[in-house]
């Protein structure tokens, strides 16, 4: 279990993200087009996995578009945009924001990947939801950065995530 905060609050989370070194757990979410995408069918790709609580804060859009902004210059990176959203709603966040760069995904049918990654938030307001994380992934499917950020309300740190694909 790890600990983060909601606007100064004490929240918990279900366990760890994975460890650096570590080969990133298989896991099968939702498209937008609600067709499945499992971490295998994109096996030998960089991957970056930006999970959050819902597209409907701000914190948590922002980190989207960022990601698609920087995702637009990459041709060997993957960006994974994760949370419990509706896969409808993801639809309508990426066509409403013109987001192209990024392949939204949605946990809402099982618990598999909040548990296999440890971002369940477990308790407070925020319960059910995803804790704001980043994972990046080699080709190799070893898991080269992970970030769980401590204050829900803050975005994650891009740069250390993107110097984590070289």
């Amino acid at each position: 279990m790890a600990k983060i905060t909601f606007k100064g609050n004490p929240v918990n989370t279900s366990g760890n993200l994975p460890a650096k070194g570590s080969k990133a757990p298989e896991f099968s979410l939702v498209k937008s087009d609600l067709g499945t995408l499992k971490l295998s069918d994109i096996k030998g790709k960089k991957l970056i996995l930006n999970i959050f609580p819902s597209l409907d804060t701000s914190v948590c859009a922002t980190s989207v578009r960022k990601f698609n902004e920087l995702a637009a210059g990459m041709t060997d990176v993957t960006v994974l945009a994760i949370s419990k959203d509706l896969p409808f709603a993801h639809g309508r966040f990426c066509t409403t924001e013109g987001i192209k760069n990024v392949v939204t995904l949605s946990g809402f049918r099982d618990n598999a990947f909040g548990k296999a990654y440890g971002v369940d938030i477990i308790d407070g307001l925020f319960e059910g939801l995803y804790a704001r994380s980043i994972v990046v992934v080699n080709e190799s499917g070893k898991v080269t950065y992970t970030e769980l950020v401590p204050e829900i309300g803050q975005e994650p740190d891009y740069d250390s995530a993107l110097n984590a694909l070289k």
